[in-house]
């Protein structure tokens, strides 16, 4: 199996897309622990039976994954997921998973390449700042190998209660909304405003250090959101569309990766 780059290490952890279905699996059944048994999802009777967290997109998918060597080197060693989608696997299914909830045909028509990211979990132990790190890493060196211009996808938020998120809605709306060409609109049958509170009405600092983190990260990259928020009823979360425009993490971590893949291999058209 061809890899679109080498493992990238830090000491016993390593980054580097799943290369067997043993270790798919080891991923979704993370997947399942963080999303079912710790954050409250409502899995279906599949998944109950199984511990497995799957849809029909894992097929098409790639599949970025942590590995703590110190567990072995199967899937065991597997601590961290991140599910890549470019345009040409999501055309397999007929559809990005984002379509569910957003109209993304800003992203579905935009001239160079898409990714859209989700399904990103990590073992509790191993939530820290070397392990995003890694998954960061790995991701820069996908989007370099594949010339990705723009990544977008769904970020959650706890809970499906609006007012609780109230202020992090609002300052994300007030304060760092997508530009319309690239801006993702919630479907009308699941469009909840996120211009819930006036500027006034709210900390700015304290909302947005009371963002998840992985929103936060998103954010540090020049990230924006797109207009409307969902609510997940199922996974127990309000989601919010979330773009990138990839220029930030390419020239943040260029240099590195000339030396790991060579420098044809990570030109790059910024957008």
């Amino acid at each position: 199996m061809s890899l679109p780059f080498e493992e990238i290490r830090a000491g016993n952890l390593g980054v580097r897309i799943a290369k067997s279905e043993a270790e798919i699996v080891a991923s979704q059944r993370l997947r399942y622990k963080v999303f079912v048994e710790e954050m409250g999802a409502q899995p279906d009777d599949a998944a109950r039976a199984t511990g497995i967290d799957s849809d029909q997109f894992d097929a098409v998918a790639d599949h970025l994954l942590v590995l703590d060597h110190n567990r072995g080197e199967d899937e065991a060693a597997v601590v961290g997921s991140y599910r890549l989608i470019r345009r040409a696997a999501a055309s397999k299914v007929g559809r990005f998973y984002s379509a569910d909830e957003y109209d993304i045909s800003c992203m579905q028509n935009f001239p160079g390449e898409v990714l859209e990211l989700g399904r990103s979990c990590v073992a509790v132990e191993y939530r820290n700042r070397g392990s995003m790190q890694l998954l960061w890493e790995g991701i820069a060196a996908y989007v370099s190998h594949y010339r990705i211009e723009v990544m977008f996808g769904c970020a959650s938020l706890p809970g499906v209660d609006l007012q609780a998120n109230a202020a992090q809605l609002s300052y994300l709306y007030h304060k760092h909304l997508a530009p319309e060409a690239i801006r993702p609109v919630a479907l009308p049958s699941r469009y909840e405003s996120m211009n819930l509170l006036p500027p006034e009405a709210y900390d700015a600092k304290r909302a947005l250090l009371d963002l998840p983190p992985l929103i936060k990260g998103y954010l540090r990259l020049g990230g924006f959101v797109g207009d409307g928020a969902v609510l997940d009823v199922p996974f127990n979360t309000t989601d919010v569309s979330i773009v990138v425009k990839t220029d930030l993490i390419t020239s943040k971590y260029s240099k590195h990766y000339e030396r790991k893949l060579g420098a044809e291999d990570v030109s790059f058209k910024s957008s």
